[in-house]
């Protein structure tokens, strides 16, 4: 099954359609982005049905690697956590792209996003494509909370995704179906992270096991959103994508 066939069965399996994101919050999340951007140029890229969603390109000198930047649930791709990954990122040597995922109201919840995961499948797919256009053989995605949620429903729908590393940050539920995924991951949480992410830890484990090369990484005292553990958690980040494209 091609990866449009694949789109087309999530969202008859949620029910609905995608392209139903809250298009509206997006246009507010970009406008304030682009008043106060001061690092990465902002990128639009144009899905199947016309719409365009912002993402930030920074690119980094001589860089081999390029990373995709997924934020959580209903944020934006240089919100705190987010902005300081694509950055800091950056500044290690890897050229990044952090795009910005479908969001919906503000008070909706993990489960009303279900039927957005095919739409966030397109903007991978996407965001992949334009980074091999502009030289790129080596693409990992780093991804936190529902944004790792919808880059595992992405990598089982593209399974000849041209994604070589996949850092899960934090994820909130488990991992679905690793068996149907041939990349190596980084599951990276925090000691101190939300419930729902550290109970499903070692189940985590299990699934990421299957695939040579992957690593499980708790960072001691770490929150959520790994406030005051930012470096570390790039450190960590850095080490796994030089040892794995190292030997790629």
């Amino acid at each position: 099954m091609n990866f449009h066939n694949k789109i087309i069965l999530l969202c008859l399996l949620a029910g609905v359609s995608a392209g139903a994101a809250d298009y509206g919050r997006e246009k507010n999340w970009a406008e304030q982005i682009l008043q106060t951007l001061v690092v990465g140029d902002p990128i639009w890229l144009k899905q199947r049905n016309g719409h365009e969603f912002l993402s930030l390109y920074t690119e980094a000198p001589n860089a081999k690697v390029a990373v995709i930047v997924a934020h959580g649930r209903g944020w934006n791709p240089d919100f705190e956590l987010y902005g300081m990954l694509r950055t800091k990122l950056a500044d290690e040597g890897f050229t990044t792209l952090s795009i910005q995922l479908p969001v919906l109201s503000g008070g909706a919840k993990v489960g009303d996003y279900i039927p957005e995961y095919p739409d966030a499948a397109e903007r991978f797919q996407i965001a992949t494509k334009w980074l091999q256009g502009k030289g790129y053989k080596q693409i990992a995605i780093v991804s936190h909370s529902l944004g790792s949620t919808m880059t595992n429903e992405y990598l089982i729908a593209d399974d000849k995704a041209p994604v070589g590393a996949w850092i899960n940050i934090s994820i909130i539920n488990g991992l679905r179906a690793m068996y149907w995924i041939n990349t190596p991951v980084l599951d990276i949480y925090g000691e101190k992270d939300w419930e729902v992410t550290l109970g499903g830890a070692s189940e985590r484990m299990k699934q990421i096991a299957r695939v040579k090369g992957s690593k499980q990484v708790m960072i001691k005292d770490g929150l959520h959103f790994f406030e005051g553990k930012e470096n570390e958690l790039v450190q960590v980040i850095k080490s796994f994508l030089v040892e794995h494209f190292a030997q790629s």
